[in-house]
């Protein structure tokens, strides 16, 4: 069966190409572009390939494609998922290669926005899905497909909408096709984010007041305690990454007001969790520092701490756990040698382990500039992938005592 498996991919490699280019030149960057020209790419090529996709919907417009593969037999649900939408162009003029020409080099790269974070793994899951369908003997369970097209604004409505949608009892497990092949990524920080409102004393700036509460001196302090605590020194310990607290905003007066102290500045922080420092040590971590700044400088208001978003926890899988050992197991099979890490970022895994679903954030071809300027895949890596996915996926689903 690896054989058949390996064999399989190589012979998509072409087609998994073709459909990769298509789906660059559609562009789909998140929160700009229309998004029915992606999806119609990807619909019409699972309905060609005698599957049956939908398209799942929100308030604005499409947010993920779905397809279900079933195998011969009941078993557990593993989702493939990557995402449709893409980040920006940033400056188009640095492009070497336009950002939607899908062009490919001498050495076989292809260059585009979208090539590595996600579209190759669309056009790779695509193809996995077909070879799935077409020998429904080879597994037990299911297999679905999850193209999101809410990841890069934020939202992550796809992967909501789907997980509200179904039953999540027998869904054992996600496969995040993020790029790279030196790694497979079984767990990411989590994030809480907050706007702190430091308020002072309105007054003129020529008072003859000898000490006034400015909002912006205020915020000043606020920064650099925040920057100077103990959080900025912490090891990494077993997760592999520190907590990370950053300023990512500040704003108060009002420009050109040079006669006015100002009475409100606002700065924005991200704090990136572990698991020895949670949601609540970073909220307790922001409110005794505000307190301390404000005892410090008085003002008619308290400063305040708002929450801008949900926080997400961190996660982390253990090494031996049936969702990474199956990839890891197949990759090394394919010729990679991967490592198993825990992300800096957040990522859809981090959502999942909210809910209590495993997922790895983490494989896929070699890649480079993701996100930026020139972003591109070696095209030579994509059988491989393919191969790995699959033989993981023919491990977990395995049917067993027939």
């Amino acid at each position: 069966m690896a054989e058949t498996v390996t064999a399989g991919a190589s012979a998509d490699q072409a087609s998994v190409v073709t459909l990769l280019r298509r789906l660059v030149r559609a562009p789909s960057r998140g929160g700009l572009d229309d998004y029915a020209p992606v999806v119609d790419v990807v619909t019409s090529w699972l309905r060609e390939a005698g599957l049956s996709p939908r398209v799942l919907t929100g308030p604005d417009g499409p947010v993920a494609v779905v397809c279900d593969v079933a195998g011969a037999s009941p078993g557990p649900r593993y989702v493939l998922d990557a995402c449709l939408d893409t980040a920006g162009y940033g400056d188009v003029s640095a492009w070497t290669h336009d950002p939607v020409s899908a062009e490919v080099d001498d050495e076989g790269w292809m260059y585009g926005r979208g090539t590595s974070d996600s579209k190759v793994a669309v056009a790779i899951f695509c193809h996995i899905a077909a070879r799935l369908a077409a020998a429904p003997e080879t597994f037990g369970g299911t297999v679905t497909t999850l193209f999101d097209l809410d990841e890069h604004t934020g939202g992550f409505a796809g992967i909501r909408s789907y997980l509200d949608e179904v039953d999540t009892t027998d869904l054992a497990g996600v496969f995040i096709g993020y790029p790279g092949p030196d790694t497979v990524v079984i767990g990411g920080r989590g994030f809480l984010r907050a706007r702190i409102t430091v308020f002072g004393q309105a007054d003129h700036s020529a008072s003859r007041k000898l000490k006034v509460s400015n909002a912006a001196v205020k915020a000043a302090r606020l920064v650099a305690a925040l920057d100077d605590h103990a959080l900025a020194r912490r090891e990494p310990g077993p997760f592999g990454v520190p907590p990370k607290l950053t300023v990512t905003s500040i704003n108060g007066g009002a420009s050109g007001a040079f006669s006015v102290v100002p009475d409100r500045c606002e700065v924005e922080v991200d704090i990136r969790l572990t698991p020895d420092f949670d949601a609540d040590a970073a909220r307790t971590l922001l409110r005794r520092t505000l307190a301390e700044v404000d005892k410090a400088a008085p003002a008619p208001r308290r400063s305040t701490i708002e929450q801008v978003a949900e926080p997400w926890p961190p996660f982390k899988l253990a090494h031996d756990h049936p969702l990474p050992k199956a990839l890891l197991e197949a990759a090394r099979s394919c010729g990679f040698d991967p490592i198993p890490v825990v992300a800096g970022p957040s990522n859809i895994g981090n959502l999942l382990a909210g809910r209590g679903i495993p997922a790895t954030a983490g494989f896929g071809v070699r890649y480079r500039a993701l996100h930026a300027t020139d972003e591109a895949i070696d095209l030579a890596t994509i059988p491989a992938v393919q191969a790995t996915y699959h033989r993981a996926l023919l491990s977990l689903l395995a049917r067993r005592g027939e």
